[in-house]
């Protein structure tokens, strides 16, 4: 059958291992035949292209030789059959004989791979430099500014600056400082890339309480009128980049779940090895035969010099044989489970985010059941589902700055929410959070993501934001005495599993014997 919809394009383009561009797949749509459109834009696609282009697709559309043949004059097409390889034509609706094979070896009946987009691995760029920093920030600023601009009407500083006192204005800019007055007012000074300009939140508004979600480095867009002499904002509104309240998830077309899970900490002594077994036992239940994708978000193992006297809390004190071990559990999984995994701040990489994947003998070791290795922050798409995954470092940042009733340690979501309103995984520049400067702002959330997974504060939490499922999925590690000098009371061995086709959420505990 035709692939008719653009759900059913993007998943065809899938399990060939591309991405495309959301006006490709509409112009594929919206061919006479958009099955042989598809095969003929793919047939033309350079072999090092990841990501088909709406100029590929229109240039395809618009140089196909006219139909000589009634019947294909009647379909706006002339190219052959797909060649199944052997020189046989494929049957164009699968029917008879052997299915096509992909690009990767499957074939239609199988699920398609995941696509991942936004990794950094193999992509860093960012040398220290000090027009590093001012290139990253000026690609936040204008990518988080385009999704405010439709809010508001806003003037660069400088066009405001220059404007007489009384005017209605609006400013969209980067906080760069935030404090009170002496009367209790709130002064927030707002940068974009002409300048900075101070905006006053009175204390008696009812967006005041808004000043309180603010993170120095983020970017907000306010109005209000322009003091007398011209020279401050007093505001009447703020908006943040934000999930829009309209948002629908996409959903898998078939009945498909996955394990999302974090923080296993392979090689610490409180690693908990038998409730594992008891999750990867589970997965080879009938019970568990739905369950096709495991999710890692970030800290397969326990590291080595992480914090102070980690080494007097590890049982295995190598780096590498910790991923040996970790690898070794892996292998307990079901062998035709898609695993897909990212780093985490106990990690053999960088600390500093946006964090590249595992090299190359930290992968041979990870080969288990080919594993895919993508950078933190990625966004990985299965059946259709994007889930932003994120390891969460910035977690601890947003939980200190923030009121608790904002974000806190045991509603780790609700700090989640916080990130996915400010469109951005770590926001706050110059605090514990360490950012690395590259051509562009990967940490920026483009797309409005079905699932939002995280983890590293090593507590379950959960919920919705606007529609986006948010989790942040416990650990697999027992209280170190570490944990305990700072009060971190774990939540452990738990195993939230997501219904692809509805997004409903199943919380498993592995605590004890099933």
């Amino acid at each position: 059958m035709p692939l008719e919809t653009p759900r059913r394009i993007v998943t065809e383009l899938a399990s060939r291992g591309y991405n495309a561009e959301r006006e490709a797949v509409t112009l594929l749509a919206g061919a006479p035949d958009s099955q042989r459109a598809l095969e003929a834009a793919l047939d033309s696609v350079p072999d090092d292209a990841l990501k088909l282009s709406a100029a590929h697709v229109r240039a395809t559309l618009d140089t196909r030789a006219p139909a000589s043949d009634p019947a294909e004059a009647a379909t706006g097409t002339t190219d052959p059959p797909v060649s199944t390889g052997n020189g046989t034509a494929a049957p164009s609706n699968g029917a008879g004989g052997a299915p096509v094979e992909t690009r990767d070896g499957r074939t239609p009946q199988d699920p398609p791979p995941a696509v991942i987009a936004g990794d950094i691995t193999g992509a860093s760029t960012g040398t220290g430099e000090y027009d590093d920093f001012v290139r990253v920030f000026r690609d936040r600023y204008e990518r988080l500014s385009k999704l405010l601009r439709g809010r508001v009407n806003h003037r660069p500083t400088t066009a405001v600056s220059a404007m007489p006192g009384g005017e209605d204005a609006a400013v969209i800019g980067m906080v760069s400082d935030v404090r009170s007055t002496a009367s209790g007012h709130w002064l927030v000074e707002l940068e974009d890339t002409n300048g900075v300009f101070p905006c006053l939140v009175m204390k008696d508004k009812p967006i005041a309480d808004l000043v309180g979600e603010l993170l120095l480095d983020e970017v907000v867009a306010v109005e209000g009128a322009l003091s007398g002499d011209g020279n401050i904002l007093f505001v009447d509104s703020l908006y943040f980049p934000d999930v829009p309240r309209t948002h629908r998830p996409n959903t898998a077309d078939r009945h498909v779940q996955a394990a999302l899970i974090s923080d296993v900490h392979v090689g610490s002594q409180e690693f908990m090895g038998e409730a594992w077994s008891r999750f990867a036992d589970w997965l080879h239940t009938a019970e568990a035969d739905p369950v096709e994708y495991l999710l890692i978000a970030g800290d397969m193992v326990e590291g080595v010099g992480v914090y102070p006297n980690q080494d007097e809390e590890l049982d295995v004190v190598d780096i590498y044989e910790q991923y040996e071990r970790f690898s070794e559990y892996l292998k307990e999984v079901p062998g035709d489970m898609e695993i897909v995994m990212i780093p985490g701040n106990h990690d053999a990489v960088r600390l500093a985010e946006p964090q590249p994947g595992f090299d190359e003998e930290l992968r041979s070791i990870m080969s288990a059941h080919d594993a895919r290795i993508t950078g933190n922050p990625s966004t990985v798409t299965i059946e259709g589902v994007s889930v932003l995954m994120y390891h969460g470092v910035s977690l601890d940042e947003v939980i200190a700055e923030l009121p608790e009733e904002k974000a806190s340690y045991d509603e780790p979501h609700l700090a989640m929410y916080q990130l996915l309103k400010k469109r951005h995984v770590a926001p706050q520049y110059g605090g514990h959070t360490r950012l690395a400067p590259e051509e562009k702002d990967y940490l920026v959330i483009d797309d409005v993501p079905d699932i939002f997974h995280t983890g590293h504060v090593h507590k379950l939490g959960y919920g919705k934001y606007h529609n986006v499922l948010a989790i942040n999925s416990g650990c697999w590690q027992s209280q170190t005495d570490f944990q305990k000098s700072v009060n971190i009371n774990p939540d452990c061995a738990y195993a939230p599993i997501v219904d692809l086709d509805t997004l409903n959420l199943t919380i498993r505990d592995f605590n004890s014997s099933f």
